[in-house]
């Protein structure tokens, strides 16, 4: 059984990623003997004294790693300056395997001395993405919303805003049911009105730290993903996974914990979804996305576990950065597989702080953005940054994930207007084939509520069997995402090398 144990590290500081050129150690011979890379390249945020992510080689087998975490536990209990480190404090056991610790130099050259050992990254510390808040206040019990945030709308359509449309946010109702948002930040204000109940707890990686968020920048991002008023998807579900303490920084060794925590459970519930849909031929689950909001400097150890995380079948969103620099130096900016997401204004230019260059995916509103708080269930405030715009990213591929499920969606070929609801598709004996799809054709509309439509489903050799077509996977729906952003939106210039492209939830056709 897969496990992560989370011990201790919680470091101080706060505010915007400075990326930094980063150069990777190569292995080295001492006394004959060749020790993995150690990677100790300064940070932007600054280093954790004597902290090491240890990434072990891909494949090795179960009782070699037990094998090498019982000889790194009688070498930190045999070494005579064990007293003044923690030893072991984080476990990564599953798409990536691995741990972090403070170990003392002969402990670490040791354990580099070990074939088993990929390479070793001096642990750094890592922060939100915001680039500023404004004071808190409450909603009114009473009150009515004039109109949604700027975002919201500008994300549904495709021409500059206008005094028609700058508070009108086009949507599916449907949008984000059946799947998960794993938030992977300083927690989640869970119990905030504008959830409605979707907001659940899932782990807290610091150790001895609260299962709250002290802070406010997790539920600003959880609400502009799923919340009533200020969301994107409607209808997701948003988990927190804390990484970041109340001061809004931590560790990376932490942050590559929530990563590997929230793969585990995504990983998990698929498994549950097709194991219920091979039982009762249906299932309410269509997928999970995660969304992180924080950066720091160059981390192979999290670009890998991010990368992996995506191979097994999550969806990311990432920020780009706030330091108006090329968001390659920054992770987990960097890391291919996700989506990686810039910042844009109210009159459609690159936010002044927005990170750039090649390894931004899309652009997404990030200036002054409106959503939920702390401080009660119904506080809300106004932040910027690329932490405020991949949280508009990750909303769309919750959106979208819960619409086009189907590994057939191709966003050439879709209609402009999103239907208001897989269910209400008309599926005709002409245009459709196959035993259960005739047969969901002529089922009255309160049987057929309960089954999933002809487009999910294939027909299996038992036609009373029929098996789920595989749902869109983090590479089929980054490309449909990108293919249906808005193409050159941002009216500045923008900085070589970065796309000029903004996102779209194919809500409306202008």
């Amino acid at each position: 059984m897969t496990r992560l144990l989370v011990v201790t590290l919680l470091a101080v500081s706060l505010a915007s990623a400075k990326p930094l050129s980063t150069s990777y150690g190569a292995p080295r011979n001492v006394a004959g003997m060749t020790l993995a890379p150690l990677h100790v390249d300064e940070h932007p945020h600054g280093t954790v004294n004597n902290s090491y992510i240890v990434m072990l080689k891909d494949g090795i087998a179960p009782a070699l790693m037990a094998n090498h975490m019982n000889f790194l536990q009688n070498v930190h209990a045999a070494d005579p300056e064990a007293d003044g480190f923690a030893g072991l404090t984080h476990v990564y056991d599953g798409h990536v395997k691995g741990y972090a610790g403070r170990f003392s130099a002969g402990t670490l050259d040791q354990i580099r001395m070990m074939p088993e050992v990929e390479y070793v990254e001096h642990d750094q510390i890592v922060r939100t993405l915001e680039v500023e808040r404004y004071n808190e206040f409450e909603v009114e019990k009473h009150a009515t919303q004039k109109g949604a945030p700027w975002g919201l709308a500008r994300i549904s359509h495709r021409a500059k805003l206008t005094f028609g449309t700058f508070t009108k946010y086009e949507y599916d109702t449907d949008g984000g049911s059946g799947v998960d948002v794993y938030v992977i930040d300083t927690g989640i204000n869970i119990k905030h009105i504008e959830f409605e109940g979707r907001a659940s707890w899932g782990k807290t990686i610091p150790a001895n730290d609260v299962d709250e968020d002290g802070n406010g920048h997790g539920t600003h991002c959880a609400g502009t993903i799923a919340s009533r008023k200020y969301g994107v998807a409607k209808a997701a579900n948003v988990i927190a996974v804390k990484v970041l303490g109340s001061n809004g920084s931590g560790t990376m060794s932490d942050v590559v914990g929530g990563v590997v925590w929230a793969a585990q459970q995504a990983a998990a519930k698929d498994a549950a979804a097709r194991e219920e849909f091979r039982k009762t031929g249906k299932t309410s689950h269509k997928g999970s996305v995660a969304n992180m909001s924080l950066g720091g400097g160059k981390s192979r150890a999290l670009d890998d576990t991010v990368n992996r995380a995506v191979d097994a079948g999550m969806h990311f969103a990432v920020a780009a950065g706030n330091d108006n620099r090329d968001a390659c130096n920054n992770s987990p900016a960097a890391a291919e597989k996700a989506i990686t997401v810039g910042a844009s204004t109210l009159g459609d230019e690159r936010a002044y702080f927005s990170n750039h260059g090649p390894c931004v995916d899309v652009f997404a509103p990030g200036l002054n953005i409106l959503s939920t708080y702390i401080g009660s269930n119904s506080s809300i405030t106004t932040m910027s940054g690329t932490s405020m715009a991949s949280p508009h990213t990750a909303g769309l591929l919750a959106y979208l994930l819960s619409l086009y499920p189907s590994s057939k969606f191709d966003p050439k070929v879709v209609p402009d207007l999103v239907p208001q609801a897989m269910s209400e598709q008309a599926f005709s004996a002409s245009t459709i084939s196959g035993v259960y799809a005739l047969a969901y054709s002529v089922m009255p509309s309160w049987v057929s509520t309960f089954l999933p439509p002809p487009a999910l489903v294939e027909e299996s050799e038992d036609a009373f069997a029929p098996v789920p077509l595989p749902t869109l996977t983090p590479k089929q729906l980054k490309v449909a995402l990108v293919a249906l952003s808005t193409e050159d939106a941002l009216t500045d210039e923008l900085p070589s090398g970065t796309p000029n492209l903004l996102i779209f939830n194919n809500a409306t056709s202008a």
